[in-house]
């Protein structure tokens, strides 16, 4: 394997043998014939590269085989078939209790862990000094790890992992447990991490913090793999997964994107604009026509001054009767973050039915505050049938709203202090 190539994954494939009854499972460890079962692929023929210095995520919905590729990668499963490479140090955080022995302390946990990955006792007697200032769990460090907390616990495993220099880190969902103190020394430690370029193979359900730290993304649904490429790309097919609107075949043509023309939009006010490529999906029972921002003077715009009011605009065509359609926009960042958005149903603004062939015009009116820089809006219809979440239309990433600034803070909001220096 090229020394460029920290983790190489080849076909993998891992299947399980389901038993309805206990006597067929019993049947089948003795090798017995006439055993019944179902067999279920965690993971169907995955290929995945993860050069050196690069940091990576895995995105899917639950049961599409993220921890269990991971398991595989670290050594804690076999795959059915395919093959794993590795080259270099592994230090893995997958799910509570994995590597830890819950009769032992939290020191002995801590030798017994450093001592799986390679370190010597000495080494990690070098280490301990950090380890235990950044779990910091006082004195319980000495008793047995079966009455800690689940933060404690955390505390301790993401101290191990991340002290004892490690070539490549493998963290499932771990960064999300703790309170807020400690998931922010956590990230702050990750990103010392990726600064140091080492390498990074990262699950998890926040997309924001995917967007944020990944630099590549790899999506999993039901054991297969349906694309990689961007946060940003791979972000916004996941959410049509989440909806059941993923289409292979449109992905496969030209990856859910589709040519949006907003000069038909801006043709009442004579604006030529430019094209933009929009992804959108949705059953279509109601169709977003048009949208536009207006300033706080009630020109279209999309050059906003920071501290002034703007309205963004919708019109949405009803193909078909909604019991209760919910309007919405949101405002990304150009890494594909989202900083904020709203809903007619969050403003308890519009919950009424409505008819097949009407139009809406739905306003959201507010003063914006975000620091200057580029922004990206994006528009949904959505509603509930029967309890479960439909999407009539989504559009994505329509919009450019430029926020001018004369004074930047921190973040992405400016407080508007008052100070008062005595």
């Amino acid at each position: 394997m090229s020394k460029d190539i920290a983790i190489r994954v080849e076909n993998l494939n891992k299947s399980y043998k389901l038993f309805k009854r206990n006597r067929d499972r019993v049947a089948d460890a003795f090798g017995l014939p006439g055993v019944h079962y179902t067999e279920h692929k965690a993971l169907d023929n995955v290929s995945m590269t993860v050069c050196r210095g690069e940091t990576v995520g895995i995105i899917g919905t639950n049961g599409s085989g993220k921890s269990t590729i991971l398991k595989i990668i670290t050594g804690v499963l076999n795959p059915t078939s395919g093959t794993v490479e590795v080259n270099g140090r592994i230090s893995a955080l997958l799910e509570l209790g994995a590597g830890f022995n819950m009769e032992y302390n939290g020191i002995e946990n801590i030798y017994l862990n450093g001592t799986m990955i390679g370190f010597t006792e000495e080494e990690i007697r070098e280490r301990m000094d950090a380890i235990l200032s950044f779990a910091d769990i006082g004195e319980y460090i000495y008793q047995p790890v079966k009455t800690y907390s689940s933060g404690m616990f955390m505390r301790l495993a993401f101290a191990v992992a991340i002290n004892i220099d490690p070539e490549i880190l493998i963290v499932d969902e771990a960064l999300s447990v703790g309170d807020v103190f400690f998931q922010a020394k956590c990230y702050h430690k990750f990103e010392e991490f990726r600064r140091a370029g080492k390498t990074v193979l990262f699950v998890s359900h926040d997309l924001s913090n995917i967007s944020k730290y990944c630099d590549r993304v790899v999506l999993l649904n039901q054991g297969v793999k349906l694309g990689e490429g961007s946060p940003k790309e791979m972000i916004d097919i996941y959410k049509q997964v989440l909806v059941g609107q993923y289409d292979p075949e449109k992905a496969g043509k030209d990856k859910g994107e589709k040519t949006i023309s907003d000069e038909d939009i801006y043709e009442a006010a004579g604006e030529a604009m430019k094209e933009v490529k929009a992804l959108e999906y949705g059953s279509q029972k109601a169709v977003i026509t048009d949208y536009c921002i207006l300033d706080s003077s009630g020109a279209k715009s999309s050059t906003i001054a920071k501290g002034s009011e703007c309205t963004v605009c919708m019109k949405v065509h009803i193909n078909q009767d909604i019991a209760a359609p919910i309007f919405a926009f949101t405002i990304k960042n150009v890494y594909g973050v989202e900083i904020c958005g709203t809903n007619t149903m969050f403003e308890k603004a519009f919950l009424d039915p409505v008819k097949a062939g009407e139009e809406k015009t739905i306003t959201f009116t507010q003063r914006i505050d975000l620091q200057g820089g580029e922004y990206l809006i994006s528009f949904g219809v959505t509603g509930f049938e029967q309890e479960d979440f439909t999407v009539y239309h989504r559009l994505y990433d329509v919009l450019n709203l430029t926020v001018v600034s004369d004074k930047n803070t921190v973040g992405y909001y400016d407080f508007n202090s008052r100070v008062v220096v005595s």
